[in-house]
């Protein structure tokens, strides 16, 4: 068994969770994930001004307080805080150890930055065995760039185990295991649709460890008194987030999800088996981070009576004064009528400009909306005063062949070790929905099975949790029932269509959805709903973090008979 725990789920993530980890108990790995597609915009542009940075620098100050610790304990680090620059990391951990009288063992993975002189950053999601290299070749810390998330803990998995390319169960079964612990207390209770039944009510859920086998299977977990929890349906969750069809794509597998069982094993202990794996792909996913221009926002109260006439004034005043390219407008009717207040009284009237032009959409916009103040709706008043416009960026992915990607791992004596592509690869099948056509495109019929079913009005959400989040420009939108008899009932009723009509500003995007029986759950895969990605969102909601809760909180026809 080697038990791997993880401490970061995103740059910016609980900074104590590095001591916690290593004092809360055993562990031989503690991983830790920093890089998102927003984490790459943010390290380009950091890079861009000093090339020494690039990296998550987070990380670095995290270890001047546990580097001695983890050494101490023999406990290897895993991470993927290197960023842009894995290499100026490692050198920085050097430095750092050589400060605190540690010495400490290196190595770092490279070659996944691709030359495109029309972007900011294009970075391959490498694989896992360029970390089993540096493990197999003593580093203490191994240090990457852009792999994929769950590598950090295939990685450890192969060098401790062995595992060849073909071991394609074993693999699989540990990606899965890594896509599990990669967001960090997400498994164990944090972002959790019934946070409150939750023993300490989510107030501050510990970090995740998973005991992982040589088959790739594993028992997810956490230390001993932290909060929160691990239960079935936590883990159902995180298996859900940000992810497409059952295929779950990656260098080293491809590892099939509706093949996943799910099984308690003990108080906060579910066990992950079954995981079957097929050959990887012949190709690599590409993350590409470009400049898309700048951007400014001013927000408008509008208290009272006559609110969308008030927004359609400020909408004409606008577009008289700096043009209509490049402006959206946002209402948000947060008004209640005949309110005691004048919060509870007021909508928001949202909008944005976005331009090539730092001038027109800086002060030239935001001086415009403050002119407008004794000029324009009764009761005219704004969130902010005016302020200069912000650089945004757009984020895309595409492909390139496995075998034009020169992946190295760099080990402690400085050895460089090419690590090769897979040898057995397969194509995958187009992604596309794998059932429920859209034939019931308005989803009001009902289906012969329910209905003369007794129901009654309630919120979705009391007998389904969901998860969802972002994908570049897609949004996917996970969704469980808590028994098999509301499993039955959700994967009939919950359509592609309907989910238009729950969701209406889904209701022109292509969408996919896909069933997933061993999860009772049903995943969608929203295509185009964050436009050009997180930093070029304007969305209330830009990484649609919040969209599955906005699912569970419709009022919907339930069935009487079905237990909440």
């Amino acid at each position: 068994m080697l038990r791997i725990g993880n401490a970061s789920g995103f740059y910016g993530d609980r900074f104590t969770a590095w001591r916690e980890m290593l004092d809360g108990g055993d562990l031989d790995v503690l991983t830790g994930d920093y890089l998102a597609e927003l984490t790459m915009l943010i390290l380009g542009r950091d890079l861009r001004r000093d090339p020494s940075l690039g990296y998550a620098k987070t990380f670095l100050r995290q270890m001047e307080s546990c580097l001695g610790t983890a050494l101490d304990r023999r406990v290897k680090i895993v991470t993927n805080a290197g960023g842009l620059n894995p290499a100026g990391l490692s050198a920085a951990l050097r430095t750092l150890g050589d400060r605190l009288g540690v010495p400490v063992r290196i190595g770092y993975v490279d070659g996944d930055a691709l030359p495109r002189p029309d972007a900011l950053t294009a970075n391959a999601y490498l694989g896992a065995y360029g970390i089993a290299a540096c493990l197999s070749g003593g580093a203490d810390i191994v240090v990457t760039g852009r792999v994929t998330d769950a590598s950090l803990v295939v990685g450890p998995g192969i060098a401790h185990f062995g595992w060849q390319r073909t071991d394609l169960d074993p693999l699989a079964g540990a990606t899965v295991v890594g896509h599990l612990l990669e967001c960090g207390a997400q498994v164990t209770g944090g972002n959790f649709s019934f946070f409150t039944e939750l023993p300490d009510g989510g107030r501050r859920p510990g970090f995740p460890i998973a005991e992982l086998r040589a088959d790739g299977s594993a028992v997810l977990t956490k230390h001993p008194g932290t909060g929160g929890a691990v239960s079935t349906e936590t883990v159902t969750a995180q298996l859900l987030y940000e992810v497409g069809g059952p295929g779950y794509l990656g260098p080293d597998v491809v590892s099939r999800l509706d093949s996943v069982t799910l099984t308690p094993d003990g108080p906060d202990r579910v066990r992950v088996s079954g995981v079957t794996g097929t050959p990887p792909p012949p190709t690599l996913k590409v993350g590409v981070t470009r400049l898309g221009g700048f951007r400014n926002s001013m927000t408008f109260v509008l208290c009272g009576l006559d609110i969308e006439a008030k927004a359609a004034l400020v909408r004409a005043q606008l577009i008289d004064s700096v043009g209509a390219d490049g402006l959206e407008f946002i209402l948000a009717r947060t008004d209640h009528a005949d309110a005691a207040d004048t919060e509870a009284a007021s909508a928001l009237l949202h909008v944005h400009l976005r331009d090539g032009d730092p001038k027109r959409a800086g002060r030239a916009f935001s001086a415009a909306a403050v002119e407008l103040a004794l000029a324009s709706y009764p009761g005219c008043t704004l969130t902010t005063p005016p302020g200069d416009a912000v650089p945004y960026g757009v984020f895309g992915a595409d492909e390139v062949p496995q075998d034009a990607v020169r992946q190295v791992a760099v080990l402690p004596s400085g050895e460089c070790v090419d690590i090769p592509s897979p040898r057995i690869m397969q194509h995958q099948p187009a992604s596309g929905s794998d059932s429920d056509s859209d034939s019931d495109s308005v989803g009001q019929t009902a289906t012969s099975s329910s209905a003369n079913r007794p129901t009654r009005r309630a919120a979705l959400g009391e007998v389904v949790g969901a998860r969802s989040g972002d994908k570049g420009g897609d949004a996917n939108l996970g969704v469980w029932a808590r028994s098999a008899a509301g499993y039955d009932w959700l994967r009939e009723w919950l359509t592609t269509g309907r989910l238009r009509v729950l969701l209406p500003e889904t209701a022109d995007l292509p969408i996919d959805r896909y069933e997933l029986p061993n999860l009772r759950a049903v995943n969608f895969v929203l295509h185009g709903l964050l436009g050009q990605g997180v930093a070029a969102s304007t969305r209330f909601d830009p990484q649609a973090k919040a969209l599955g809760e906005l699912l569970r909180s419709r009022i919907v026809d339930l069935p009487a008979d079905l237990a909440t």
